[in-house]
């Protein structure tokens, strides 16, 4: 199990998550970024590009070695420093980021909340979290479905779900929701509803 999740895992994460279709979500989150960032779930650093010039730097965290590896390859316009870590236990200064960015990651993380809790006190007052994340579908056809096949989808995917409620989560933390928009996008909707948000703290 380990030699998937380190090295087959992070491949097909990779290539999925370089889909085109994804591009426009990843400019909306990462455009409105701003000061000194912090990524949640950095990954293979496909939001690396797509940042502005004018940062002061990112700060990208993942568990995952092996998506570090890729991450570090990646030829970047602004300061980049990458650092293995939870997001429920951020080796981090608290108040210390203007900016927490977070794409398709509260999905796959052991404990959305303690993440939550860890990007509030990381923030700055004021600070904002930009977030785009998939999750559970308001059609009770299609939450039905994702309730059958998460337990397997998360094996697979590397602990993935399916089914999280990502607003309310969102709104049980400390963050003060400024906008929310949620809406499937193109593709298949067991995989497909989508969660954009800009909270503040």
């Amino acid at each position: 199990m380990s030699f998937y999740r380190e090295s087959v895992c992070p491949c097909l994460t990779h290539l999925a998550m370089r889909a085109g279709s994804l591009r426009p979500y990843r400019e909306a989150v990462t455009r409105q970024a701003s000061g000194r960032v912090l990524e949640i779930g950095v990954g293979s650093g496909a939001n690396l590009g797509f940042y502005r010039n004018s940062l002061e730097c990112v700060i990208g965290i993942d568990p995952s070695a092996g998506m570090l590896r890729r991450a570090a390859a990646m030829d970047t316009h602004i300061p980049v420093m990458l650092l293995q870590s939870a997001g429920e236990a951020l080796p981090l200064e608290s108040g210390s980021f203007d900016c927490v960015v977070s794409t398709w990651t509260l999905c796959s993380v052991s404990d959305p909340r303690l993440v939550l809790k860890e990007i509030s006190r990381v923030l700055k007052p004021g600070g904002h979290f930009l977030y785009v994340e998939h999750g559970r579908s308001p059609d009770d056809n299609v939450s039905r479905w994702q309730d059958r096949l998460n337990p397997a989808w998360n094996r697979f995917a590397g602990g993935c779900h399916i089914n999280r409620p990502i607003s309310k989560i969102v709104a049980a933390s400390n963050l003060r929701r400024i906008s929310d928009s949620n809406a499937y996008a193109s593709g298949p909707r067991l995989f497909a509803y989508f969660y954009q948000g800009d909270v503040v703290r």
